[in-house]
């Protein structure tokens, strides 16, 4: 890549929080602003250099915040602006970005936009929103709601239904409106006048939206809004901007973060973290992970994005449950998995994210109680599944694996009462297994997950042929996962057993070329290439430098 290409996110590794379950610094059993300030020495010791804060904007939570009624004011229990300004400023004093979560597809209903918008058909604000005359008495067509049922919300005001592709309180954002548009441009400017670091749009691929043609995502004038996007905000700053798109492919990916379009610096693409559902069901409809397809989908990826792109890396966020429970053991081998599906995705080419508990080896829930669940989508999903018949059981063992909840649990910082997170009754249930996975024995512990995490985030600030260096896939063992990354004559190569079996694995070396482990998750790894055995979950990366040639 050349010089005038390279951006400082490259070798960035961000951190995701969650506010309401990170910590608690006021003991109402909800985290807090002040919260993450007192913590950010922790995730400064994990080396991060940028912290992605799920909203923290003033909301009626139906949607646990993404649902906003007020861009510009923080939501009391999180805090208050003053706050914020100080997570900012100290922050920035220990090198750390914060970039927010820009949810611009949908506001609040009780957004003021759309309190207005809901008056009259002839209201300045009804065109904010998306309003159709009802056909034949019912919804103006078969759009669904991601939530569950119609997308489509009668309002006996005007005899109207307003588009919500959430839930009902939710009402979606009409895009076409120039108007609505500039009022979006002033609100991410105010934001970025603050000093963030930049932005994670949410759901951002929906924006371009064509109801009447039942288009949700990647629609007509999906990139000329975000090119438009671009230029009236941060399009001359140097900020990191990451859109979610659960509908990108590898073509339209190219459009999104190639700097030639100026539209984002990068995109979340969820190809392969639907992997484990049967294709063409609902995600809660579940099949085994076959890891050829892993295989398969994250090399398509990284070669696509090689030259005209950059990919974002991750398994977990906000959305999904944590990955030691859906594709590691998260039993017998808790420490060992989570440090190989970490050292698989730290070793490709792109931003890594850290979800908040995923640097101690978190796990999920495993609630047996829908009671337990508090998520919309999950409530939604259950009362859908029990009226068609599905049993319980079934439900139940699809959510423990799947729902939202399970990366939502508080953070685990000790094995003290409520974990450390609070003092008071805490918003959402822990997550029993806090006495033994906890920050606290992490980082006593020189062998936990956390200082794998840590060092795999200083080798991506070390090690440039990490950072730019070309990826390619090798045949191997079919439960084994190895690539190389290769810059000029330097070479990684990634070996990952991505099963509890052993696995045999060999590599031709050239002759005097000297191998280095740079990180593995057993102290007794091995270094002869030509014939390794490889140890239940073992990842290696090794660092093979050739012999030097004669001096001139």
């Amino acid at each position: 890549m050349e010089e005038s290409q390279k951006k400082w996110w490259h070798k960035s590794v961000v951190y995701q929080i969650y506010p309401r379950s990170f910590y608690d610094s006021n003991g109402n059993g909800i985290g807090d602003i002040q919260g993450i300030v007192q913590k950010l020495d922790y995730i400064k010791w994990l080396g991060v250099d940028v912290i992605w804060l799920s909203p923290v904007y003033e909301s009626p939570n139906v949607d646990n915040g993404y649902d906003i009624s007020d861009y510009y004011s923080i939501l009391s229990e999180f805090g208050t602006m003053e706050d914020m300004n100080k997570l900012l400023l100290e922050s920035n004093k220990r090198g750390i970005k914060i970039i927010m979560d820009l949810v611009v597809n949908h506001t609040s209903d009780q957004h003021l936009w759309f309190i207005e918008a809901r008056k009259s058909k002839d209201n300045p604000y009804r065109d904010y929103y998306i309003w159709r005359d009802p056909v034949n008495g019912k919804e103006p067509n078969e759009l669904t709601s991601n939530f569950g049922g119609s997308a489509w919300e009668f309002d006996e005001t005007t005899n109207q239904y307003y588009l919500h592709f959430y839930s009902k309180e939710q009402p979606d954002l009409n895009w076409e409106n120039e108007k609505m548009r500039n009022s979006i441009w002033d609100i991410m400017n105010f934001w970025i006048d603050k000093g963030i670091g930049g932005f994670r749009m949410d759901v951002i691929d929906l924006i371009g939206k064509d109801p009447d043609k039942q288009i949700k995502e990647n629609g007509p004038k999906l990139h000329e809004y975000l090119q438009e996007m671009n230029q009236k905000t941060f399009g001359n700053k140097d900020l990191l901007t990451v859109g979610e798109t659960w509908g990108a492919t590898t073509e339209n990916g190219k459009l999104y973060s190639d700097p030639k379009n100026k539209e984002l610096s990068m995109i979340f693409q969820f190809e392969h973290m639907q992997l484990d559902k049967i294709p063409g069901k609902q995600r809660w409809d579940l099949k085994k992970l076959e890891l050829d397809e892993l295989k398969q989908v994250l090399s398509k990826w990284q070669y696509a994005l090689d030259k005209d792109g950059w990919n974002s890396l991750f398994w977990n966020n906000h959305d999904l449950p944590r990955i030691v429970s859906r594709w590691g053991n998260d039993c017998d081998y808790r420490v060992e998995s989570a440090k190989m599906l970490a050292t698989l995705l730290h070793g490709m080419k792109g931003t890594p994210y850290i979800y908040q508990g995923e640097e101690i080896g978190m796990t999920n829930a495993g609630f047996d109680s829908i009671e337990d669940y508090i998520d919309i989508e999950t409530r939604n999903i259950y009362k859908e599944r029990i009226a068609i018949g599905v049993k319980e059981k079934e439900i139940m063992k699809a959510l423990y694996m799947k729902a939202r909840d399970n990366a939502r649990t508080p953070m685990h910082w000790s094995n003290s009462q409520n974990a450390g997170f609070t003092t008071g009754l805490p918003w959402m249930k822990l997550n029993p297994n806090y006495h033994s996975i906890n920050v606290e024995s992490a980082l006593i512990n020189p062998d936990s997950v956390f200082y794998h995490y840590q060092k795999l985030v200083e080798l991506r600030k070390q090690n440039d042929t990490l950072v730019y260096g070309s990826y390619r896939l090798l045949n191997s063992d079919p439960n084994i996962y190895v690539y190389e990354r290769i810059l000029e004559n330097k070479k990684l190569l990634i070996v990952c057993n991505f099963y509890e079996q052993e696995a045999t694995f060999s590599y031709s070396v050239e002759s005097q070329a000297t191998v280095n482990i740079l990180i593995s998750n057993y102290n007794d790894s091995g270094k002869d290439l030509s014939n390794i055995t490889l140890q239940p979950y073992e990842a290696i990366m090794y660092e093979i430098t050739p012999k030097e040639g004669p001096e001139q």
